[in-house]
């Protein structure tokens, strides 16, 4: 049997540390649902935060995966959504277009940050805001919408329980995402 060279360690190495670090935001993703305050259909969780940070702190493959798989498991019926929910009745009802709306953030997000780098624009607090903000207009656009359709709500009424009661909560803990997500980069050095 062949001893593997320091190459082919290195790759190895590498590949644990994604699958760990994809396997840890899932889990932050998982428990960040589960702490709910309901406000009404849609419930107070701490999952933006924990979508934003997985988003800033991943590669975006590494990003899209960790999103996929969490939205994976929940659609299989392992409670990860808000009030330990799971099942893919929870995607398809009236809060389901926040859930998916966090995988279609993402491929919005990663096109974002690859035209920003394409440009020659730096990596800065600036685009890790900007494409934090995108995100969650895009899962506010999806929940909003699937609310709307779901409920039989008119937009103006799913509107004003999806969104508003939301936006400066949402936009503090895009804040601590981004500041964790940028401190944490520094020191992973991912």
């Amino acid at each position: 049997m062949e001893e593997a060279g320091p190459q082919d360690k290195r790759v190895g190495n590498a590949r644990t540390r994604s699958v760990a670090f994809c396997g840890l935001c899932v889990a932050i993703m998982a428990v960040s649902a589960w702490i709910t305050v309901p406000l009404g259909p849609v419930p107070f969780t701490l999952q933006i935060f924990a979508m934003v940070f997985a988003i800033l702190v991943l590669p975006p493959k590494e990003a899209v995966a960790s999103i996929a798989i969490y939205l994976l498991m929940g659609a299989v019926g392992i409670p990860v959504f808000s009030s330990m929910r799971g099942g893919i009745g929870v995607i398809a009802g009236p809060t389901g277009g926040f859930l998916w709306g966090y995988l279609v953030g993402v491929l919005v997000v990663v096109a974002f940050l690859k035209l920003v780098e394409r440009v020659g624009v730096e990596r800065s607090v600036r685009v890790d805001f900007a494409a934090a903000f995108i995100f969650l207009a895009t899962c506010y656009l999806t929940g909003w919408m699937q609310l709307a359709t779901v409920a039989q709500m008119g937009l103006a009424a799913a509107f004003a329980t999806a969104i508003a009661p939301f936006v400066i909560v949402d936009a503090i803990k895009i804040a601590a995402a981004v500041a964790v997500a940028r401190a944490v980069r520094k020191a992973v050095r991912l």
